[in-house]
């Protein structure tokens, strides 16, 4: 099936992972409906508006797990693939998106459902579309950053902070020309995910987008401007971005750190058409949760890939949605002495990482409650915790005071080395493992008393405690044994007369426990 939008609202839908709501709903509600919903969301009747409004799709693991077509623990594997054996878009004569073409005075931005989100946003904000530009030098270049409604063909353009974009930007300002770009919305995740990876200055995020398809992304070329956009967008914005430099205001937004940013200067966008499929829905990523899992797998597989260069065998990662997905990460590692530290110091090189957790294999970094066990249990901070002074920050780090004008802060970057430290017996770290864990199923002990549950022994007819406690006495002449080991050698036993033939031979000095806690024979 070709990666489309569409194709992935269906596979949303076929795994119950999308509703559709069929009632008149206002613009201004959707924001705060999208949060309290446990699937993606299509609205079909958006009051004043034409075309349906979908939010959401990329607001869990199980939901960019569909998108990605893996299980989520292989995204960043199948994203390293992309990025190890990236393929160059492809133009195309057939753009389904050139179904509809408005340009010049046609062009009303507002026909558009863009909702607002916060109680604070200077306006509606396009959140959800890939911006592609290209530099004469550098070529092309993918991103998402939002634009603010501010006219019927102006918008902003968020380019406040140092990236790509940015620079073809001031490029071309400084040559007091116009930089033309298109604006697709409403496209396969393969692209947002490929365009939130921040790349290097020369890199085309879009030949990751086609790494993930396993074919080439096909692009259309513009039809006001000579920029492409992506051919099956729902809709595609063209514009300039006018050479008037970073002096209107724009904002506040809603930023990934779940907190208001201020007001920014940037540019402004002045859009040219607006092309748009047949029967068109806006995609209305949502601020911030979408924002934040999508970069997940852009920073696991920075992680897997430091780690692996560090020569530390790392077995998970999680980047956390706490951490926003860009601040912190867990890594489980199968040590060997010192790779602790050494995995701190690789994942704290990554760009916007600020803490990092090391554990050992037996953890689950996706449970915060383990982690935090393994933090409670196995370190010693003036040991464990190494601390670094002075590092890149993320400039939206509230925690730093506000940089002063044209200054980046730097921050400090903390590790903590939860593995079982090397002078420690592994042994006192013996997990508590129930009788039966695993074997045994409460549903089969529900409902009616009358009902049998299934599976298990049944018991013999009783035996003396006398036979009883020969046949464990003859057990453990042959090994030590602890209680649990006697049970599964007599199954069909009663276990009370187990223990209680247990119980008379400790009574009588025949057996005693040796330093494990085992059953032996008393010498």
């Amino acid at each position: 099936m070709v990666a489309t939008f569409r194709s992935y609202l269906d596979a949303l839908k076929n795994n119950n992972e999308l509703i559709e709501i069929a009632k008149p709903i206002d613009a201004r509600d959707i924001a705060a409906l999208v949060p309290q919903s446990e699937q993606a969301i299509l609205f079909t009747n958006v009051r004043g508006y034409s075309m349906p409004v979908a939010s959401g799709l990329l607001q869990s693991r199980n939901r960019l797990a569909l998108a990605m077509g893996v299980p989520y623990d292989k995204i960043e594997a199948k994203l390293r693939a992309a990025m190890d054996h990236p393929i160059e878009p492809q133009r195309v004569k057939d753009a389904p998106v050139k179904n509809a073409i408005r340009a010049g005075k046609d062009v009303d931005l507002f026909d558009l459902p863009v909702p607002v989100f916060s109680v604070m946003d200077g306006g509606p904000m396009i959140t959800g579309g890939i911006v592609i530009g290209e530099d004469p030098e550098f070529g092309m270049n993918a991103g998402i950053y939002r634009l603010m409604l501010k006219e019927k063909n102006i918008t902003g353009i968020d380019i406040v902070t140092p990236n790509n974009l940015r620079k073809f930007a001031e490029r071309a300002l400084q040559q007091n020309r116009p930089l033309p770009i298109s604006i697709s919305i409403g496209t396969h995740p393969y692209e947002l995910v490929a365009a939130t990876f921040k790349a290097n200055l020369g890199v085309n995020e879009l030949t990751f987008a086609g790494g993930l398809r396993g074919e080439p992304l096909p692009l259309a070329d513009g039809e006001t401007i000579p920029v492409p956009c992506i051919a099956d967008a729902e809709i595609v914005l063209e514009g300039e971005i006018l050479p008037e430099g970073w002096i209107h205001p724009e904002g506040p937004f809603c930023e990934f750190n779940r907190l208001m940013g201020g007001i920014h200067l940037n540019p402004r966008v002045r859009i040219k058409a607006i092309l748009q499929r047949k029967d068109p829905i806006y995609y209305a990523l949502h601020m911030p949760w979408e924002n934040i899992w999508m970069s997940a797998p852009i920073y696991e597989a920075a992680a897997w890939r430091v780690l692996h260069e560090a020569g530390v065998q790392a077995t998970a990662v999680n980047v956390t949605p706490g951490g926003c997905c860009h601040w912190h990460i867990v890594a489980a590692i199968r040590k060997s002495p010192g790779d602790g530290k050494n995995a701190i110091m690789a994942l704290l090189s990554i760009a916007d990482i600020k803490h990092v957790t090391i554990v050992d294999d037996d953890i689950d970094v996706f449970d915060a409650t383990d982690v935090e066990w393994a933090v409670a249990t196995r370190v010693q901070a003036d040991r464990d915790v190494l601390i670094v002074s002075n590092a890149r920050s993320k400039p939206l780090d509230p925690s730093l005071p506000p940089p002063a004008a044209g200054k980046i802060p730097t921050t400090a970057k903390m590790g903590i080395d939860a593995t079982i430290p090397e002078n420690v017996p592994a042994s006192r770290y013996q997990r508590i493992v129930y009788y039966n864990q695993g074997k045994v199923e409460l549903k089969n002990y529900l409902g009616d008393v009358t009902e049998s549950v299934n599976g298990g022994a049944k018991a013999k007819p009783s035996e003396s405690l006398e036979t009883i406690s020969q046949k464990i006495l003859a057990a453990l002449e042959k090994s030590h044994s602890f209680f649990a080991d006697l049970l599964e050698l007599f199954p069909t036993t009663e276990y009370r007369s187990i223990a209680s033939a247990v119980g008379q031979l400790h009574q009588n000095g025949k057996i005693v426990q040796d330093g494990d806690g085992k059953y032996q024979v008393t010498i």
